[in-house]
């Protein structure tokens, strides 16, 4: 795909999050990857998704240097870029305030599987990331939200392709994919799981993640090497 196709795809992405409810205002952006020239297209900083247009989205380099485009790249593009960096595979990334999703991230608690909504998109938890130190804050904010969740899923051994998304302590979401639709679909997919979770606890709080053979049934026939669903 070129620079200018992903610009296009990139753009579409970012229009249709308020489509699906993730946002408020410009609370959110999306942005992909180019492996081939190693550069990032993202939403442009604090624009409104209706003003949004493929040449309007502004391409970054894996420093963060802003290698094409006339405006500012979004305040997160510090965090998209080090996920790239880290996470072989991905080349869609999706940051939102989505309400429910973003409420678990504020009560610090990780998403378990409660079932097989979860376990179709999710091999396991969605994680919560630990609190920022006030000297991370201080410092490199943005990158050191990248830094948190590559560090949480380095060291939980999470495999970031089969759990494609992440709750940053007191901030938010983010989810990825090998392509950019598939990080909107996992936010959506996120979005979803964390208003059905707490329903659920609401109904019986002493919930406990589903049965593994269940969670590998309904991931595996959707994603393993034998799977059965779909066309």
């Amino acid at each position: 795909m070129s620079i200018e196709q992903l610009k296009k795809e990139v753009c579409v992405a970012n229009k249709s999050l308020p489509s699906y409810g993730l946002v408020t205002f410009t609370w959110g952006n999306v942005s992909g990857f180019d492996v081939d020239s190693g550069h990032v297209v993202i939403k442009p900083s604090g624009v409104s998704y209706e003003d949004l247009t493929p040449e309007k989205m502004v391409v970054v380099n894996l420093s963060g240097e802003v290698v094409e485009g006339e405006l500012k790249p979004s305040s997160d593009t510090a965090t998209h870029v080090h996920m790239y960096q880290e996470f072989k595979g991905v080349t869609g990334i999706v940051h939102t305030h989505s309400p429910w999703a973003t409420a678990w991230s504020q009560a610090g608690r990780e998403l378990l599987p409660l079932g097989t909504t979860h376990a179709d998109y999710f091999y396991g938890s969605v994680p919560c990331t630990r609190s920022l130190s006030s000297e991370e804050i201080t410092a490199d904010y943005e990158l050191n939200t990248g830094r948190v969740i590559v560090e949480t899923f380095r060291k939980h051994a999470i495999d970031e392709l089969a759990v494609p998304g992440v709750l940053v302590n007191g901030h938010a979401p983010f989810t990825w994919g090998g392509s950019v639709k598939d990080a909107v679909k996992h936010a959506v997919v996120l979005e979803e799981c964390a208003k059905i979770a707490f329903h659920s606890f609401q109904l019986n709080s002493k919930l406990t993640a589903v049965d593994q053979t269940l969670l590998d049934k309904h991931y595996l026939r959707k994603h393993g090497k034998d799977a059965y669903y779909g066309q």
